[in-house]
């Protein structure tokens, strides 16, 4: 298999300025999108300095030992550097971001996520969320008080349960699977899971060929189309058959 990717961020049609942050790194096999919160630009400053910690401790750091445990050292590492800097600053108190990060070795994918960022994987035509929203209202779903496509209308959807720098201690969910020839993954910020539902983001995959770069940017361009009210991010990982 050969991994190809694409990515794009734009930072939509409401919002003054961009707060997400994005790594595509196929030579490490590292991809990730961060949202970063926080006034003044605290926010781009946030998801900025996750993301790069994240990259730099993968890139740099051994998988053989393990590569969740590399990943989890990688955000206690984001975590420790955010909070500190919010911490030390006065303009960069409360400041923080969302972190969903993807990884490869040999033939499996490992994901890491804090906050309300998403990762799925197309197979097999099908579009499976890998991740789940640590926020106030994805424990409505889940229990089925409310239907998916509600959760972007909910007035408390925005308040999320965990993210990156805002506590001195963070928990990231970890998991891990076999990666196939012809998987697609995708990871997203909420300006694009707000506006376009599963099937919406399903359809463009199925429809839009293989070329990562273009499907990042149908994605995108959609989002925008459907009004655009926030930051939007997509990072795009084909594994591509030899």
């Amino acid at each position: 298999m050969r991994l190809e990717c694409g990515a794009r961020t734009d930072q939509g049609k409401i919002r003054s300025s961009n707060e997400d942050y994005f790594v595509a790194n196929p030579q490490d096999k590292i991809f990730l999108v961060a949202d970063g919160m926080g006034g003044h630009a605290a926010g781009e400053i946030a998801s900025r300095m996750a993301a790069e910690k994240i990259e730099a401790v993968v890139s740099q750091g051994d998988a053989g030992s393990g590569m969740e445990d590399l990943l989890l050292m990688a955000v206690l590492e984001a975590n420790a550097s955010v909070h500190e800097a919010q911490k030390a600053q006065a303009q960069y108190r409360g400041m923080g971001s969302t972190l969903t990060a993807l990884a490869f070795t040999d033939s499996r994918y490992y994901v890491v996520h804090v906050g309300d960022s998403r990762a799925y994987l197309f197979r097999n035509n099908s579009l499976v969320q890998l991740t789940e929203d640590h926020s106030l209202v994805w424990p409505l779903y889940k229990s089925g008080m409310i239907a998916k496509d509600e959760i972007s209308r909910n007035p408390r959807k925005n308040l999320i349960t965990r993210s990156i720098g805002t506590q001195p201690q963070v928990d990231a969910d970890l998991q891990n699977g076999s990666a196939l020839e012809g998987d697609i993954f995708l990871l997203c910020s909420d300006g694009l899971t707000d506006v376009l539902s599963d099937d919406d983001i399903s359809h463009i995959l199925l429809n839009g060929g293989t070329n990562p770069q273009h499907l990042a940017e149908l994605l995108v361009d959609a989002a925008n189309l459907g009004g655009g009210p926030d930051n939007v991010t997509v990072v795009v990982a084909y594994l591509a058959p030899e």
